[in-house]
């Protein structure tokens, strides 16, 4: 990997001057563009230093080191090893703490990791192909034998999820799955509320997404957590029902208890 490029593009993908980094990183506009242009070979505590000020993810800092010759710092641990069993645990409280409402946790591919009992109540009807491991969720929520069919408002919602996507093979395939319909007037890009068909009742739910943002690890860095909450009194009541009845073994809600189905690195 060619450092100064590496270096060039993260700088500019967040639209930062070589003056604005340098400032951020306590060093000189002249040495930035020092290192930028090859003519200077800077230190692994600076390559540290420029990864931190441009706030860069911490697997693309993992690449500016790598890219500038030096090991990673930031280590990328299985969710299954037993030295992240306390961020199972915590994940895995916040998730049961949720409840009635559904819950999941995903990895940076969008996969489901864990997911709370009332998640079983979005995938009424999904097919089988769709809930084995490792589960995409964003494929789950679009695929015609997915929740598709069931969601009232799908090119609002569609366009939503699209916007979280970047260019690659899964938007490609995700964008096949919905017709083509340009952004409303009242478009956002955030608190986009679905609006799912279920055996209760329309449903109406929006999204908060929760991440890691003081971790050290990759793969904790890379989890989001993403929580569902009704956006009306009818919804709030038709989760509370579901609650109840999976309480007695009958209800809806109660085939994915939290459980990892694929941790990064691994899978079982």
């Amino acid at each position: 990997m060619d450092f100064p490029q590496t270096l060039r593009a993260a700088r500019r993908r967040r639209h930062l001057s070589q003056l604005d980094l340098a400032l951020r990183a306590g060093t000189t506009q002249r040495h930035l563009s020092f290192m930028e242009s090859g003519r200077s070979r800077p230190g692994r505590t600076m390559v540290v230093r420029l990864g931190e000020s441009m706030e860069l993810p911490l697997r693309e800092r993992n690449e500016l080191l790598t890219a500038a010759g030096y090991a990673p710092v930031y280590p990328r641990t299985p969710l299954d090893d037993p030295a992240l069993t306390h961020v199972r645990a915590a994940l895995g409280h916040i998730l049961t703490g949720h409840l009635p409402y559904p819950a999941v946790v995903v990895d940076a591919d969008h996969e489901l990791v864990l997911a709370n009992d009332a998640f079983g109540l979005l995938t009424e009807g999904v097919a089988g192909h769709l809930l084995r491991p490792p589960v995409n969720v964003l494929r789950l929520s679009l695929h015609p034998q997915g929740l598709a069919p069931r969601i009232v408002n799908l090119a609002q919602w569609a366009r939503h999820i699209l916007d979280r996507v970047p260019p690659g093979d899964l938007r490609e395939e995700l964008s096949g799955y919905v017709p083509h319909a340009e952004p409303g007037h009242d478009h956002v890009g955030f608190a986009v509320p679905v609006r799912l068909r279920s055996a209760h009742g329309e449903l109406r739910l929006t999204t908060t997404i929760t991440t890691f943002a003081t971790a050290l690890d990759v793969t904790v860095a890379e989890l989001k957590l993403e929580a569902f909450l009704p956006a009306d009194a009818a919804t709030a009541a038709v989760l509370a029902g579901g609650s109840r009845a999976a309480d007695h073994g009958d209800g809806p809600g109660t085939a994915h208890r939290p459980a990892v189905t694929r941790g990064t690195g691994s899978r079982r």
